[in-house]
């Protein structure tokens, strides 16, 4: 059985990428391996047990031996700029020496004088899940796909708070799991992203209002605070957690 064609209508002007096509490739290698072996047909697989020949488990091996590879959804991080530049168009903050001077500023922003403690409230959002403890981490903003690029790479620093804003959600989804916090300027609980934090266990402030948080500051997270829940925004009821800069 020869190996299937991808179907290069099915994405555009765009071309898969090598892992994407290696993952396909070994997927249908896999069928053929199988269907070689008990005599079966491609109709007989579509038309009938395809359980019978190949399951779950092919699948995750499949999967691990591309990610035992080191590349890690490559194509899917860059896929969100290419095909809306409208809403990933460059903007202050994109590269490392712009970083070094870009900060959200959020007019609505709660902020107040250092305490005796050294925390100084640089903002509120809507928490998504209450935790034990507060969250401390050092803020790391993410706005452009060269940066999320680098991180599939190399790896996501130790102890990331990622700051993002509302289209981040998308662009940062292949390494959202090695964030320790996320702090997102729009959506609610109920986004996307609040639902993925919440299912991987990352603390995350979604409809944050900040200003002031610079790129490496150590920031805390109230995530100790009351979650907000669907019937808070349906009655209009304000229910934020704080983020303070740790003064340190």
């Amino acid at each position: 059985m020869a190996r299937l064609p991808l179907d290069a209508d099915k994405f555009g002007d765009q071309t898969p990428s090598a892992v994407a096509d290696a993952f396909h490739g070994a997927i249908h290698d896999l069928i053929r391996e199988r269907l070689d072996a008990n005599g079966g047909d491609w109709t007989t697989l579509v038309t009938g047990d395809a359980a019978s020949t190949y399951g779950a488990e092919d699948f995750r091996a499949v999967e691990q031996q591309l990610l035992d590879t080191g590349h890690r959804f490559d194509w899917s991080a860059a896929i969100s700029p290419q095909e809306r530049p409208d809403a990933y168009q460059p903007a202050a903050g994109v590269t490392d020496d712009d970083l070094k001077t870009f900060c959200f500023q959020h007019p609505d922003a709660p902020t107040g004088e250092p305490e005796a403690d050294g925390r100084e409230q640089r903002g509120c959002g809507d928490n998504v899940v209450k935790y034990g403890d507060n969250l401390t981490g050092t803020a790391r903003y993410v706005r452009s796909s060269a940066r999320v690029l680098q991180w599939l790479t190399d790896g996501v620093p130790n102890n990331t708070v990622a700051v993002i804003d509302d289209s981040g959600g998308t662009l940062t989804a292949p390494i959202l799991e090695q964030f320790a916090g996320v702090i997102c300027a729009g959506g609610t609980v109920r986004s996307h992203l609040g639902i993925l934090t919440r299912e991987y266990g990352i603390p995350c402030l979604m409809n944050a209002k900040v200003d002031g948080i610079m790129e490496g500051d150590t920031v805390e997270i109230e995530v100790s605070a009351k979650a907000k829940t669907a019937d808070d925004y349906q009655s209009g009821r304000e229910v934020t957690a704080r983020v303070w800069r740790l003064n340190q």
